[in-house]
């Protein structure tokens, strides 16, 4: 008979769990140990990676990474913490006077928020942000306030940051260091994801230090007050200014730490008793504290297997992070600092799109060493690989970050030049041999199934996208299938997807995951099935379930600007507008003090609405005889045209009253991305219209249509379709073309990217359109029939109903404008103030 041992650990956060699951999927049990977890906190182990995420509707029970069964036969005591250790007698006894024996103590205590000492740090209204219950208070105290600050610019700053801006306060950040992330980025860095930030509304304060925080006469915190500044006026501050280990247990027991705190361990994670270790934020393993998740994961691999017999170390670990944060990219690796010697940097750094990009590279240029992005991490994966040595570094490295010139083409490098010990997944340890082994020996062939057998990529999610890329190269070299599926969580192409709402006759997402998917969804898939439902006529966007699935614009029917204010744009169809419609929208724009102006596709943009202003907009509008121009949405925007053969000498046909009639059949048509046209009157092609998704140019004889064009960053001249058409032929090929771009295109794809791919070309675009080669035309005029019929302004939808004017608010909590929003006055209009014009008296600029 085996004789029972037992392992005890202390806490239940993310690096405890693991070391749990590592153990039970080891079969520790069959080695004769017995488990015994105490969890401080009621609740199991939960996701703190996506914490932020609970003030966006996800609920603790969703956070959890615990499944239903997975502790069978583990004893755990929740919302019981270890208080004291007697290393002689080997026994634990818990807060609430439980007394364990243990053959194995594992400190897996994690770590506490540092709190400033400072004067009136403990008053009503500051609060940590740390957990679940740290979240809720925070949330139910926010509920009519004003005015919230952040104490701390660092990852978890930004984090609460971004929660409080969520609930509807102003919000503010205080850093001491002179740059937002000071540990993760460099001053360039720290410039671009400041002045993101800021475009956000969110006031950033940096070297600044917090001195006292004073009460109001509620005796609530009330007052910041700064060694270097004037007092800011707060209703509640959040402290995130770093962490501390948790090591008080290990003190009380005599246990070596370390200077500045924490448990001092080996590399097999052995404290200085050999029955106790010590693994996540409350150890010092090779000499640091490590922060992050995989370091810790690690260190409960490394437990584990020495718990089991083995000799595993943990010598340190890749501090490489990349990360979303307040919807901006931000990632560093490797030697992002440029400290080794003779290390150079290549920077790009483009203030206008707030993007910065530092690659730091060896003397030689011949190796990645490191590097720092902001804004734009797209090629952080291959980059990092680069950096750990497991991808060859190419010639003129600097391509991966600079945008590519007119005429060249990007450094290809694909996944199979990864070594196979290269590290994809941090978080769980995993390499590219482990997955391509488990592709192969299991028959894996969606990144669900790589992630339940390997668990890359079910952590942070990171490296999704290249284990997503190793799949495909895999299962392209093994002569297999690669299929296109949306996501994860739809095992079928866009088009198969769209075949499938269309014929099944889905009316919600809900129903379409429950018969034709699993999980609960995702950013890809949501938005890309909305626009399914609305491209079949499933009725006003922002209705029920549907409003949850929106893209940003679609969210309030408006474009979002860089400072939290929406643009309006009405419809002016063929750019023909009357003295009238004119009159109004100078009206509306002095009344409300928009900023306007003269669009590309001959329209007047109306800048700067605040969310709660857009309805009383509209309705100005649409009693001029206005509507919705659908400038937020993936759908027609506009149909340019040139004055025609009715003024101008040159003109064949009549194109403004073609353009009309396009824009007019068109309007509200949703599709994978946005579709623009153009009219014009003669070959002087004086509306551009080959530049354009479908564009049309009149003969003596007819129209030509031209499809399949695009202006913009990917410039492509549209090829001609047909030619010398008339009137009812013409809007008779378009209404296929458009359905069946609709019915084919992959999501967020163009018009001129779709065409590029399509097998046979323009040859194989006309037989089905014009010879009905697929015999679909018939369906294909019936859903654009369909559309037309069912067409509605989603303005006048909304103003014509008062449930559903409610959701038009800056804030769910409270009836108000956002005061972040400041405008200063230039060349006889209102703009945003950057943040230096926010500290001067709008009235006293010029």
């Amino acid at each position: 008979m085996t004789l029972r041992r037992t392992i005890v650990v202390a806490g239940n956060g993310m690096v405890g769990h693991k070391l749990v699951e590592t153990l039970l999927e080891r079969g520790a049990g069959d080695e004769g140990w017995d488990i015994v977890v105490f969890g401080e906190e009621p609740r199991l182990a939960y996701d703190r990676v996506g914490l932020s995420s609970f003030f966006t509707g996800t609920t603790p029970e969703e956070l959890s990474l615990v499944e239903p069964g997975a502790y069978e036969g583990v004893d755990i005591r929740l919302d019981d913490r270890i208080d004291s250790v007697d290393r002689v007698a080997r026994m634990v006894t818990s807060s609430t006077g439980a007394v364990v024996p243990y053959d194995a103590l594992v400190l897996a205590t994690g770590s506490y928020p540092f709190v400033p000492p400072v004067p009136g740090h403990d008053l009503p209204g500051c609060f940590v942000y740390r957990t679940i219950d740290d979240l809720e208070l925070i949330q139910a105290y926010a509920a009519g306030r004003r005015v919230g600050a952040v104490v701390g610019g660092g990852l978890l700053g930004l984090e609460a940051a971004n929660a409080l801006h969520a609930l509807g306060l102003e919000t503010h950040v205080v850093e001491f260091a002179p740059r937002l992330m000071p540990v993760q980025i460099d001053g360039g860095g720290g410039a671009a994801l400041r002045s993101r930030i800021e475009a956000l509304g969110v006031a950033v304060h940096t070297s600044m230090q917090t001195t006292e925080l004073v009460a109001g006469p509620d005796g609530a915190v009330a007052t910041m007050r700064f060694a270097e500044s004037d007092d800011l006026e707060v209703d509640m501050v959040v402290f995130s200014a770093g962490i501390r280990p948790r090591d008080e247990i290990a003190r009380e027991c005599g246990l070596d730490v370390g200077e500045r705190g924490g448990v001092v361990v080996d590399e097999g994670c052995r404290t200085s008793d050999p029955r106790i270790y010590a693994i996540g934020e409350c150890a010092v393993a090779a000499g640091r504290v490590w922060g992050l998740v995989a370091p810790g994961y690690e260190m409960a691999r490394t437990v584990a297997d020495r718990l089991l017999g083995g000799d595993e170390t943990f010598t340190g670990a890749d501090l490489s992070t990349k990360l979303k944060l307040m919807g901006v990219d931000v990632a560093s690796f490797g030697d992002g600092f440029g400290s080794t010697d003779g290390a150079q940097s290549i920077v790009f750094d483009d203030p206008v799109a707030k993007v910065y990009k530092r690659l730091v590279v060896d003397a030689d240029g011949t190796r990645v060493l490191g590097g720092i992005f902001v804004g734009d991490a797209s090629t952080y994966q291959l980059l990092l690989q680069m950096a750990r040595g497991d991808m060859p570094t190419p010639d003129h490295p600097e391509q991966l970050i600079f945008p590519a010139a007119s005429g060249d083409s990007a450094v290809a490098l694909g996944v199979g030049a990864l070594s196979d010990t290269a590290t994809v997944c941090s978080c769980n340890n995993v390499t590219k041999a482990t997955i391509c082994q488990a592709i192969g020996d299991q028959g894996l062939t969606d990144v669900g199934g790589i992630k339940a057998c390997t668990r890359a990529g079910s952590t942070c999610g990171g490296c999704v996208p290249l284990v997503t890329e190793l799949m495909r190269d895999e299962l392209r070299k093994a002569g297999v299938e690669v299929h296109n599926h949306l996501c994860e969580h739809f095992e079928y192409s866009r088009q198969e997807l769209f075949d499938i709402v269309r014929v099944h006759r889905v009316v919600s997402f809900s129903e379409l995951l429950a018969s034709h998917g699993r999980g609960r969804g995702c950013e890809v898939c949501k938005p890309a099935v909305a626009s399914m439902l609305a491209s079949l006529g499933g009725g006003y966007i922002l209705d029920g379930e549907q409003a949850g699935l929106q893209d940003t614009n679609d969210h309030f029917l408006a474009n979002l600007q860089r400072d939290g204010t929406y643009s309006v744009v009405p419809r002016v169809p063929g750019g023909e507008i009357t003295p009238d419609q004119l009159i109004a929208i100078c009206e509306v724009a002095k009344d409300f003090g928009l900023y306007t102006k003269i669009t590309g596709g001959q329209r007047i943009d109306l800048f700067g609405a605040r969310v709660e202003q857009l309805p009383a907009i509209w309705a100005r509008l649409i009693d001029a005889g206005m509507e919705s121009g659908h400038a937020y949405g993936k759908a027609l925007r506009t149909v340019k045209s040139c004055v025609g053969q009715n003024w101008c000498r040159y003109g064949v046909q009549d194109s403004t009253s073609m353009a009309i009639r396009l824009e007019l059949r068109y309007r509200g048509l949703r599709a994978p991305h946005k579709l623009k046209s153009a009219v014009s009157g003669c070959t002087r092609e004086c509306a551009e219209a080959q530049s354009k998704d479908f564009g049309v140019i009149a003969t003596e004889r007819g129209w030509n249509l031209y499809v399949c064009g695009n202006g913009g960053m990917r410039p492509q001249h549209a090829v001609l379709f047909a030619d010398d058409l008339d009137d009812d032929t013409l809007v008779r090929y378009i209404d296929r073309f458009l359905m069946f771009y609709i019915r084919t295109a992959d999501r967020l794809e163009r018009t001129a990217t779709w065409f590029n791919k399509l097998e046979g070309g323009i040859d194989y675009l006309r037989s089905v359109i014009i010879d009905d080669a697929l015999g679909i035309c018939a369906e294909l005029e019936a859903e654009m029939e369909r559309h037309v019929a069912t067409y509605e302004c989603e303005w006048k939808a909304t103003i014509d109903d008062p449930a559903r004017m409610r959701r038009f608010r800056s804030f769910v909590n409270a009836d108000r404008s956002d005061p972040s929003v400041v405008m200063v006055s230039e060349r006889g209009q209102r703009r945003p103030a950057y943040r230096h014009e926010k500290l001067i008296p709008v009235e006293v600029l010029p």
